[in-house]
């Protein structure tokens, strides 16, 4: 998260507009660009590309919402309800999802290079989506898919490019990575068990300290690609 901003300013934390205004405008196509929206209740609102690039979205109840192919960029999402929303082909880079509740939401084929750190990510669905750093632009440092400490039980990676993502601390119990790029991503502490690697590339993936009991269909040679094999915990 970018340093020096204050959470608790009224940019923060108020909100511009009403449910009706936000509604009115998404249906119009207007641009929301920089928008104060903390805290309201846009729960199903038909938001389906939208542009919120760099709106303020604290706290607000979006479960249920459809933000297919929206573009938030920049936004801010923390502690915001998202349980069930549909963001499939949404533009997420630089998105901060602090502690939000994205639990059973579909990020398929997402551009995701967003801030997830200690989400519910529970059942979620991040079929073909790009977690990957973005090398090209390192200006204000490695822009990637942050999911340190996320709450992950059973989500979808399937076909994701998690290449050089933090997974650090993240509790996957059952997640599924079929054919999911890992590789250079950190998973130091994260929790593995029962996780199904099926096709998963692991190259030069940090598996500190990294919970593998009962992985299903992993590839063994894939696996002792990654780095600190040695340090990982695996029982079976």
């Amino acid at each position: 998260m970018p340093s020096g901003v204050d959470l608790d300013s009224p940019q923060m934390t108020t909100a511009e507009m009403t449910r009706d205004e936000v509604a009115a405008e998404a249906a119009a196509g207007a641009d929301l660009t920089g928008r104060r929206l903390n805290g309201l209740d846009l729960s199903g609102l038909d938001l389906s590309e939208a542009v919120l690039r760099a709106a303020r979205l604290n706290g607000t109840n979006l479960a249920g919402a459809d933000l297919t192919g929206a573009l938030l960029d920049q936004a801010w999402l923390i502690g915001a309800d998202l349980t069930g929303a549909k963001l499939s082909e949404a533009s997420l880079f630089q998105t901060q999802f602090l502690k939000a509740n994205l639990a059973g939401a579909d990020l398929s084929g997402s551009r995701a290079a967003a801030n997830f750190t200690g989400a519910d990510l529970t059942g979620a669905s991040f079929v073909g989506a790009d977690l990957s750093a973005d090398m090209k632009n390192q200006s204000m440092g490695l822009m990637r898919g942050v999911l340190r400490q996320v709450r992950a039980e059973g989500a979808d990676f399937t076909g994701a490019n998690l290449m050089r993502a933090d997974l650090e601390f993240a509790r996957l119990r059952g997640a599924n990575f079929t054919n999911a790029d890992l590789s250079m991503a950190t998973l130091g502490g994260a929790d593995l068990s029962g996780a199904e690697m099926g096709g998963a590339r692991l190259l030069n993936a940090d598996l500190t300290s990294t919970r593998l009991n009962g992985l299903v269909k992993v590839d063994e040679a894939e696996l002792a690609k990654a780095r600190n094999l040695d340090r990982a915990i695996r029982d079976d």
